[in-house]
């Protein structure tokens, strides 16, 4: 694996549930040592935000479209902790494949 994996997270307001959520992704993926770079966008901005951040995986915690083309993953459990050990594990496949 070479360069840097892009990881796009989106949530409703992309303040509070976003920065917790990326910064468990910067966790799992240095824990995997896989350099990331997170950004987090609204729900609403997701369609835009594909075509100047080119994200690798996009980690949702609320709806966002399904025909993105890219791998999208409910951040929830990130939330709830409920599930959050196979997410990880998801995630840190999808990284890999990128």
């Amino acid at each position: 694996m070479n360069g840097e994996r892009r990881v796009l997270i989106a949530c409703g307001t992309a303040i509070a549930t976003a920065t917790v959520v990326a910064e468990k992704v910067k966790e799992i993926a240095k824990e995997a040592g896989i350099p990331v770079k997170v950004a987090q966008c609204k729900a609403a901005e997701v369609r835009g935000r594909i075509a100047t951040f080119d994200p690798h995986v996009i980690v949702a915690t609320t709806p966002v479209p399904k025909d993105l083309g890219i791998p999208v993953f409910n951040g929830v459990p990130f939330l709830s902790g409920v599930g959050m050990d196979a997410l990880k594990a998801q995630i840190i496949e999808a990284l890999k494949k990128a």
